[in-house]
């Protein structure tokens, strides 16, 4: 009788968490759609019938987690979801911290600074202070890209060992955006080596012909990098003759957060004698 009950309880279980699997589904593929989904749109994402994603939807409606608009018919992230994905900015304070540091790196470079960090496999932008130009780069913060083809992921995946790498790549793949995207691990390897001798890292229209990204590593207090600040602008501003200039004001920036973090970079990736400063006028 006792191992009835048991077997009883553990099916009860199981049904509960593929439950709660199913929900933090649903909840994904809403915080990805600006539009909203449809109820026949959420259950084809997410495989399942629709009176089953009806269910689930009706009660996270409830807990305010999802909201539902009759003129279009649409589901879409509630406030709830927003108040617990707040959470975890309060849980560690360096993108509140990090903001007044790309507010300056901003202004010095004139382009659109991002702040990224890993989460699994690939990097999500955490923050952005916008370019003043008419022509600027935007990228949604909470939106990820992948670490092959952006400059923010290559500038992690250069301080991770050649077997992390190797299984980022193995899950994630290398695909081609444009001409210039990496598209083979030993091509990758060999950048890599470049980005931890030159310090910082560029995506040279290896996502969006046109646009050029240069980035920095943020260390933590253990030495290890923690994230990466990035700026991104067209390639007209961002030319071959500014790299150097704008990856060294974008190294500024990110040795400004880890120091104000109370991180520290590792002695052998330190370079001793530069400012934390900015130039007082934009680089021309």
């Amino acid at each position: 009788m006792a191992e009835i009950i048991m077997e009883k309880q553990c099916v009860k279980e199981s049904g509960s968490v593929q439950s709660i699997h199913r929900a933090l589904s649903i909840l994904e593929r809403l915080s990805a759609s600006d539009e909203g989904l449809t109820l026949k749109e959420v259950a084809a994402q997410v495989s399942l019938p629709p009176s089953s994603a009806h269910r689930i939807l009706t009660t996270l409606q409830r807990q305010r987690f999802v909201r539902f608009d009759q003129a279009t018919m649409c589901w879409s992230i509630g406030v709830q979801a927003f108040l617990v994905g707040n959470a975890f900015s309060r849980s560690r304070d360096m993108v509140a911290l990090s903001i007044p540091f790309m507010r300056r790196l901003m202004l010095a470079s004139g382009e659109t600074v991002n702040f990224f960090m890993l989460d699994g496999s690939e990097v999500v932008c955490m923050a952005q202070v916008q370019s003043q130009q008419m022509v600027r780069a935007i990228s949604r913060p909470g939106g990820g890209a992948e670490m092959h083809r952006s400059a923010a992921g290559k500038m992690i995946l250069a301080h991770m060992s050649d077997e992390e790498v190797a299984a980022i790549i193995t899950r994630k793949g290398m695909a081609r955006y444009t001409d210039h995207t990496i598209t083979t691990q030993e091509a990758l390897i060999q950048e890599l080596a470049r980005i931890r001798e030159r310090g910082f890292s560029v995506d040279n229209e290896e996502f969006f012909t046109g646009l050029r990204c240069i980035a920095a590593p943020i260390y933590d207090e253990t030495g290890s990098v923690y994230a990466a600040v990035s700026i991104a602008g067209p390639t007209s501003r961002i030319t071959e003759a500014r790299t150097q200039a704008m990856g060294e004001l974008v190294e500024i920036c990110a040795r400004s957060i880890t120091s104000e973090f109370g991180g520290s970079p590792t002695a052998s990736k330190s370079r001793p004698g530069h400012s934390l400063h900015y130039p007082t006028a934009r680089l021309s």
